[in-house]
């Protein structure tokens, strides 16, 4: 069937295309050429409508464990937030962190058509692709976390060479379904089942006399060197401690070059000025990034109101806990091979550093120059719902309205902030860069993002409105591999997305060392551990895209 989208005015920064009018055709999926002599089956007249490929999340928690545990410790929060069942869709709950159908729901009733999980365990893998393929509309992918796994921390003790690491990493992608690596506060996991309470960039994990540094350079290396597109994911240490954007800038500098991606930075953009000890670092975390062209970001902007915090930090999730809101909260070991922290907390603008890290954000989104390496995230559920997006996006493209609301929050926060003397306003194409070309590209998603002649049909219009929040929350339509999934905001049709892989080569002896290795020290065998295709495509909910290594290896 040939479907036309007729007058919409197209924002493609993939195809250098900026606020044209234009027709889109859309045939078996994906878009084509203006077909001669034929008349289209369907069409839509979005005459001064604008139009964008399909959003793109490339941080959002919606698979894995620690997604059910938030929803079991906070039902009170789901309880105020039902999804009706109807005809099309399930019932569902959730505000802090939704039930997967209601996840799925949610994301395409804003434009959205893709959502990456950043923080796959590899032990839970299985589970995380599970909630994942439960969650409707939107394709999916994981980036699974290695770094302070006790197998991968052996290997550095032992000094191993980087060829034997490359092959342990490209074996734990490909036994996890995953698309990227992620690392968390580098060493620290770990540490912390030693008693170690915090641990810098150049400290030593006291069992493994391993540092984030060394950790950091390692896996950064091991994924060029696999021609990985998406760089390593790093969540750094000392997240959320006052003076820890030194600790930041140092490990831009740590990688020495090499591709990285530093993740929910606002949470790692701390100084110790002022009379509460705890200022911004925003500016100087923008002039480093600004700087280093290896560097990539997401902010995990926080937003005022209720949430869960959820991380695979247990040693920072258990310095938090006195302080959640409300007063209940769990950490938990997974094989002694990775963490979990759960800690509800409520962001108050009356509150100082609450108020610090809201202006914290919005400075590192506006004094980023380069749009391509910058993403907007709240870290859901972190900083905040993914639901909250419209609300972000109005903050960086109305001054005027960014500015009333700074004039609320809590008068000593105002004073700490140069947030007030930022004139940028961000436009529609850099809009679409960093919620969906630039995200397709950073991860490596071909044909996504985009909408070229050949690119998949995932498609979101919406209304011209001066109120980008009004704007961006309710899409006219929103098309899914060219189906029409989303009208008038509200979903028509329910469809399953592909999951997104790579299966980077590697030395197959390493299985050995491997086996010895889970018969020994793990509670399931090393078959038991790898997840096979059918299992994430046998209920037919979606199918697995591949992506190819890239590059030269260095």
């Amino acid at each position: 069937m040939l479907t036309k989208l007729t007058g919409g005015i197209v924002y493609d920064p993939a195809n250098k295309v900026n606020g044209k009018k234009k027709d889109i055709y859309i045939e078996d999926g994906r878009i084509v050429s203006k077909p001669r002599n034929v008349e289209p089956d369907q069409e839509y007249n979005i005459g001064g409508k604008i139009v964008m490929a399909g959003a793109i999340d490339l941080h959002t928690h919606i698979g894995g464990g620690k997604g059910n545990i938030a929803r079991m410790l906070m039902p009170e929060n789901h309880r105020i937030d039902p999804v009706a069942h109807t005809d099309i869709k399930r019932a569902g709950t959730g505000h802090a962190m939704p039930s997967t159908f209601t996840t799925g729901y949610r994301y395409a009733e804003m434009g959205y058509t893709a959502a990456f999980e950043p923080a796959v365990l590899p032990i839970n893998a299985r589970q995380a692709h599970m909630e994942m393929g439960d969650t409707p509309m939107l394709d999916k992918g994981g980036y699974v976390m290695l770094g302070s796994d006790d197998f991968f921390l052996r290997m550095m003790t032992a000094n191993k060479d980087q060829q034997a690491i490359n092959d342990y990493v490209a074996w734990t992608l490909r036994a996890t379904q995953c698309v990227g690596i992620k690392v968390v506060n580098p060493g620290g996991i770990s540490a912390f089942k030693f008693n170690q309470r915090q641990l810098d960039l150049d400290e030593n994990n006291t069992h493994y006399n391993v540092t984030p540094r060394q950790i950091l350079k390692s896996l950064a290396t091991a994924i060029k060197e696999l021609g990985i597109s998406h760089p390593l994911h790093v969540h750094g240490s000392n997240l959320g401690v006052p003076g820890n954007i030194q600790t930041t800038l140092d490990s831009i500098v740590g990688v020495e070059g090499l591709p990285m991606h530093l993740t929910h930075v606002q949470f790692h953009s701390y100084g110790t000025e002022g009379d509460f000890k705890f200022s911004s670092g925003g500016a100087e975390l923008a002039e480093a990034i600004n700087k280093n062209n290896n560097v990539s970001v997401d902010v995990g902007q926080i937003m005022f109101g209720q949430t869960i915090t959820a991380s695979g930090d247990n040693q920072r999730q258990y310095a938090n806990h006195g302080i959640s809101s409300p007063n209940k909260w769990v950490c938990m070991d997974i094989e002694c091979d990775a963490g979990c922290g759960l800690v509800p907390f409520k962001y108050k603008d009356q509150n100082f550093v609450n108020a610090l890290q809201w202006a914290i954000g919005l400075e590192i989104f506006l004094l980023v120059k380069d749009p391509w390496r910058i993403f907007l995230t709240t870290d859901h559920p972190n900083g905040a719902p993914f639901t909250s997006y419209p609300h972000l996006i109005r903050l960086l493209m109305d001054k005027s309205f960014r500015n009333d609301m700074l004039a609320t929050i809590h008068p000593e926060a105002q004073k700490m902030t140069t947030l007030g003397a930022i004139d940028r306003e961000y436009s529609m194409q850099e809009i679409a860069i960093l919620t969906r070309a630039g995200a397709a590209k950073i991860i490596g998603l071909e044909n996504r993002g985009a909408l070229g002649k050949g690119d998949f049909a995932d498609i979101a219009v919406y209304t011209e409105n001066d109120n980008r929040e009004k704007m961006f929350e309710k899409p006219d339509y929103v098309f899914k591999d060219g189906e029409l999934v989303v009208k008038e905001g509200e979903v028509v049709k329910v469809v399953w997305g592909t999951t997104h892989i790579v299966r980077p080569d590697y030395d197959k002896s390493i299985e050995k060392d491997l086996k010895k290795y889970f018969d020994r020290f793990m509670t399931m065998k090393v078959g038991n551990f790898t997840i096979s295709d059918d299992e994430i495509t046998e209920d037919g909910r979606g199918s697995l895209t591949v992506h190819p290594t890239v590059g030269e290896k260095v």
